[in-house]
């Protein structure tokens, strides 16, 4: 399969979703429960990390693969094209400084 753009990719799960009977438009979700499903698959990407299970059925890279399609559905839904909201933030960290004596984070500065 050829690389597709974010929209190209919402608009497959959008497809999916309409085929499969999910909600595709605001007022057919609960905002509330699709963050919980995408919480859920990110939770699921870390026990299979903390398994070392990489890849294949419920490895670590499907289980992001599916946040990524929850993510996708939920901005389908409500009508944000993602791309250009990440390559803002892309834009937006290049030049941002976090203090990391200030953070509980693990990184050695």
């Amino acid at each position: 399969m050829k690389s597709l753009t974010l929209k190209q990719l919402t608009e497959l799960v959008m497809e999916q979703a309409k085929a499969k009977g999910f909600g595709t438009k605001a007022d057919e979700i609960s905002v509330a429960e699709k963050i919980a499903l995408i919480h859920s698959e990110i939770s699921e990407a870390f026990e299979a990390y903390r398994h070392k299970n990489m890849t294949g059925k419920d490895g670590f890279e499907e289980e992001l693969g599916d946040a990524v399609q929850r993510i996708l559905h939920l901005c389908g839904a409500l009508g944000i094209d993602l791309e250009p909201v990440i390559l803002k933030k892309l834009d937006y960290n290049k030049d941002r400084v976090w203090e990391w004596s200030k953070l509980n984070e693990d990184h050695q500065r």
